[in-house]
Order: structure tokens, then sequence, then C-alpha cells
């Protein structure tokens, strides 16, 4: 067998691939080289080479590009004392956020009042912020002297960011529940 080929399913009580997941199976044919192996990626080794936000520095990890993803990319997203991104939102990716380092902001409208209302979320270290596809949103660093690092995965294997001149809430067709 050749490292590129699909490995041969395991002999498991139950048949399937795997004795815990017998429903489960391994898709026919070949395996592309990137996602055959396992990849790490050093902390020095981030590309900045991604889609940016005015305030922002985006840095890929986990990519298509890099690593052969295909449903997720993930990086790390840097902003700078007193520094606000600028407005935007990820298209159809679901972003989910953990904050490494500093105190971060997250800005967006609600309107679940009947009214717009700027929202904002404060977050520390060890917390998670979760942003749903196409809401409108910035981020801002308040802190005088502190930089803010947060981990980002997104839902599709490469960044999208679609930079917007202001905040505005979704039409009722746009949410979803």
């Amino acid at each position: 067998m050749t490292t590129n080929e699909t490995p041969p399913a395991a002999s498991c009580p139950g048949g399937g691939d795997d004795a815990f997941h017998p429903d489960l199976t391994r898709p026919a044919g070949p395996v592309p080289p990137l996602r055959a192996r396992l990849h790490h990626i050093r902390a020095d080794a981030l590309d900045g080479g991604t889609a940016q936000t005015e305030g922002m520095r985006r840095f890929a990890a986990v990519s298509g590009g890099a690593v052969g993803s295909e449903r997720i990319w993930m990086g790390q997203t840097h902003v700078s004392p007193r520094t606000a991104s600028s407005n935007h939102h990820h298209g159809a990716s679901e972003t989910a956020i953990h904050v490494i380092a500093g105190n971060p902001e997250f800005v967006f409208l609600d309107d679940s009042s009947g009214s717009p209302e700027e929202i904002r979320i404060r977050t520390a270290p060890g917390d998670y912020v979760f942003v749903p596809p196409f809401v409108p949103h910035r981020e801002e660093n308040p802190s005088p002297d502190t930089e803010a690092v947060v981990v980002i995965a997104r839902s599709t294997q490469e960044a999208i960011v679609v930079n917007l001149p202001e905040l505005y809430v979704l039409d009722k067709e746009q949410q979803t529940d």
C-alpha cells in the first residue's frame, strides 16, 4: 500500500472501519497527500498572507493551502492596544473565537428588542465567542498597553472577510434558526 491509498478497513467486530463507530466508513479512492498525515504548524510558521481587516493582523495556521483542510480554517488574530477593526462579516463561515491574551471586545447590533442596539461583549483570557455566518461585527482592544490575541476557527477552509462601511442588523430573511 502506498501512503495515499485508503487504508483497508480494520477487522472490527460488527463491521465498518472502527469498532467504536461501526457505521462510519472511509471514502473510497486515493487520499490526497496533504490529507494522509498529521501536520504540525509551529507558532513561528503562521502565514500572514490571509484576508485582513484594518486594525487587525490575521495569521493562518490550518488552511486548505497549507494542510489540505476542506472544511475548517484556523489561525490567530492580533489587535494592537487602543485599536478597533473595521466593521466586517465572514460570509457563510461560522466563526469560533478563543481569547488567549488581553481583553478584546466584540461589537454587533442586536434588534431583538425591536430597535437596533449596539451590544459590546467584553472578554477575558479563556473566554469563547461564537459569530454566526454573515453577522456584521468588529473587534476592539480598548487596553492602552496590552495586545489582544485570539485563536479563530472557521467552518470554511479559508478565511472569508467582507469589510463593511458600518454595522447593520440582518434582515429577517437573512436570519436562520
